[in-house]
């Protein structure tokens, strides 16, 4: 792969996570400063109705009739103004649930086709892939600082991080017509709802592709508390800027995107699941125990943190790796499409409810609640690393997956 390819996927990969991770992340803590408290699970669950909805663009669109970083462009500008749109928003949950629903109905199908867009311009995804994958990562990290280190006053519980990420937006949108072309590749024949979401693609999968559908969906309930709460855990325990300190978990998961072809080797991909599934148990575990009545434990709470490289890549990177490998490139999009419909979709749509339930019925600023908070979720990825362990069977690329150019 040229290494002008190669840095321009890397920039795409840097301004995709960059954006996401600049607001969605702080944004539980400004909702939450905003009166919007008991409502901040809700909200964000609109993340998991534009997952499920992200297919009809991705299967009907960008397989079909027009190449993926062209929709990918498109879709970043309108997620650009829609989040200066957001960032003007009144204090309503209904209307904040609107708005961002709005947003992410743009942003999350191009989550499937940036990967697409990579996978695409790959030869060898095992190893080409993380090596790419990491700088989005990097974006994330970097957005964190900004956020937390670099904008003026406690710019977490404001709108500045809205409007950081709609510029970002913006300019990554123009960029993305730039990108290597994709073109569809799935023709033009009849459009139906099994095609739109991509069961066409799936239909011929054996037990171990469900068995990884099913048990990659259940861990996004665990992520979901993560990904909602673990802002204004931070804030509420005492942890001097949050997003920032949360970038600890970002910097881990470069380390670990890029020893991920090196585990691989050593422990194979239904190892490197299992890994990651018991990561998200004890880490949760750590969150549990990891403060008292005076503040955060800090060293627990870092350890914590850090153990987010291991629970998102080696569950959330490995799977769309193992999925890339395991179908044809006419297909590849769109079953990339169902795992995003199936993980970012219906898990996380799950997951934030879930989550929302029990952070108001457990009772909120108490040591007590965040115990019970952050156990409940450990419980469950313990249990579900445990269903993956028993049903899964490793087995090698399909000839003509391995065989169609990536």
């Amino acid at each position: 792969m040229e290494t002008s390819i190669r840095a321009r996927l890397s920039l795409m990969m840097f301004l995709q996570y960059f954006v996401w991770g600049a607001w969605f992340v702080p944004f539980a803590t400004y909702l939450t400063h905003r009166g919007l408290q008991d409502n901040v699970g809700t909200i964000y669950s609109a993340q998991g109705w534009a997952a499920i909805a992200a297919p009809l663009f991705v299967g009907a669109i960008a397989d079909r009739y027009f190449s993926a970083e062209k929709v990918m462009g498109i879709l970043h500008l309108f997620a650009g103004l829609l989040l200066f749109l957001l960032s003007a928003l009144g204090a309503s949950a209904s209307v904040m649930f609107l708005g961002t629903l709005g947003v992410l109905l743009a942003y999350m199908p191009t989550i499937a086709l940036s990967n697409s867009v990579a996978l695409n311009a790959l030869t060898n995804t095992e190893k080409q892939f993380p090596a790419i994958r990491v700088f989005g990562t990097i974006g994330w990290i970097v957005a964190g600082l900004i956020v937390g280190a670099v904008l003026p006053g406690e710019a977490e519980r404001t709108a500045q991080p809205l409007l950081l990420a709609a510029s970002v937006s913006i300019a990554y949108g123009l960029y993305a017509f730039t990108l290597p072309a994709t073109p569809p590749r799935a023709g033009q024949g009849k459009v139906s709802v099994p095609t739109l979401l991509g069961l066409d693609a799936i239909r011929t999968s054996d037990r171990s592709f469900w068995v990884l559908i099913l048990c990659s969906m259940l861990m996004m309930i665990p992520f979901s508390f993560y990904n909602v709460y673990a802002n204004p855990f931070l804030d509420d325990i005492g942890v001097t800027n949050p997003a920032a300190t949360q970038t600890i978990g970002q910097v881990s998961e470069v380390g670990f995107l890029l020893l991920l072809p090196l585990f691989f080797r050593w422990v194979g991909i239904k190892g490197v699941l299992f890994i990651g599934m018991a990561a998200w148990a004890v880490r949760y575990v750590i969150f549990a125990n990891g403060f008292t009545a005076e503040g955060p434990i800090e060293p627990l709470i870092y350890l914590g943190l850090a153990l987010h490289g291991v629970g998102f890549d080696f569950v959330f990177v490995a799977a769309t790796i193992w999925v890339g490998e395991h179908f044809a490139a006419d297909a590849r999009s769109r079953a990339q499409s169902f795992l995003a419909l199936m993980t970012w979709g219906v898990g996380y749509l799950i997951g934030s409810n879930i989550a929302n339930a029990v952070q108001v019925g457990t009772g909120q600023n108490a040591g007590p609640h965040w115990q019970t908070f952050w156990l409940l979720p450990a419980g469950f990825a313990a249990v579900t690393a445990l269903i993956f362990l028993l049903l899964f069977r490793e087995r090698k690329p399909t000839v003509s997956a391995a065989a169609s150019p990536s």
